[in-house]
């Protein structure tokens, strides 16, 4: 690569950099759909041309951005197992969990759009993602559960714990949330008391 070609490669991750910083503080104070791109590109201090010339449009931007944050994600999803033939899951341990670190460290990403009208999409992306990933990487022993209902309903299960974690305003630590999640996966209770068997007891 020669030096000139290397330099515009940097301007363009610099000004697509900035693009979406833009993007994110102007949804942090409006709905997405309210945003203008004469707005994205004065908060950014760049010019229309220059926005044209990386995005078709401030959906393509968003979407940049999405993309960008969930193959993060799955990269943090797939850490635990990834090395491995054989994923034991009831030997897995915690720190291993790399998902609520990379929540964590992409947090003010994730705030802004938890409170943004794009939840939704966000929402399905990560959910499309990860589906498809745990479909075609992982295969369960078990030939009596249906892998398409096992998958989305253990999928479901850690976007509610995460996104939920999140809207918490991160109130316990990645390292907390680890813990739990592996003893919330390991715990299978064969009696639960109802609220009716403790008034019996008073």
């Amino acid at each position: 690569m020669s030096e000139s070609s290397h330099k515009t490669d940097r301007r363009i991750l610099r000004s697509k950099h900035a693009l979406k910083n833009a993007l994110l503080t102007l949804m942090s104070k409006k709905p997405f759909t309210s945003i203008s791109i004469t707005e994205i590109v004065e908060e950014a201090n760049y010019n229309r041309g220059t926005f044209y010339s990386n995005y078709e449009s401030k959906e393509d931007l968003l979407d940049d951005i999405l993309t960008e944050l969930i193959q993060k994600l799955l990269l943090a999803f797939r850490a635990p197992y990834e090395k491995n033939e054989v994923f034991r899951i009831h030997e897995l341990p915690a720190n291993s969990v790399m998902i609520f670190e990379h929540m964590f460290e992409h947090s003010s990403t994730y705030t802004v759009l938890m409170k943004s009208d794009v939840l939704p999409n966000l929402r399905e992306k990560m959910f499309t993602a990860l589906k498809k990933i745990t479909q075609e990487e992982l295969i369960h022993a078990d030939n009596q559960i249906d892998q398409e209902l096992l998958s989305i309903y253990s999928i479901h299960a850690l976007l509610g714990l995460v996104l939920y974690w999140v809207e918490s305003g991160f109130k316990h630590t990645p390292a907390y949330m680890q813990e739990q999640l592996i003893k919330i996966i390991n715990w299978r209770p064969t009696v639960v008391h109802t609220v009716l068997h403790h008034k019996n007891k008073q």
